[in-house]
């Protein structure tokens, strides 16, 4: 089974923007994918922006697909993430232009 990484803005945005990680989780969850979503993530003990990213990048790195969700390209985490995952030769594609299951996704 395909597994998805969710990258996007976090900091400095209401709520850290965890409404728009659920809900492209709970899309791409419903359509047969699993999800890691860095928003689902207890505070680490650190509590530092470094301790989020060391999480993070944990979790993307068990994945096939990194999707991007909209205003990537502000967050210097997710441009980190984004980076990676091509460096890894991970399929990357916008969250939302994932509109079928895991099958369709190459990678």
């Amino acid at each position: 089974m395909k597994r998805i990484y969710l990258a996007g803005p976090m900091t400095g945005l209401p709520d850290f923007n965890y409404p728009a990680f659920n809900a492209a989780a709970q899309r791409l969850r419903a359509l047969g994918f699993v999800v890691e979503n860095p928003a689902e993530n207890p505070e680490p003990n650190c509590g530092t922006w470094l301790g989020y990213m060391r999480m993070a990048i944990r979790q993307l790195v068990t994945c096939d697909i990194v999707a991007l969700l909209p205003g990537w390209r502000g967050s210097r985490g997710a441009r980190i993430e984004r980076w990676l995952a091509g460096m890894l030769g991970l399929t990357v594609v916008a969250a939302e232009r994932i509109e079928d299951g895991p099958e369709v996704i190459n990678g």
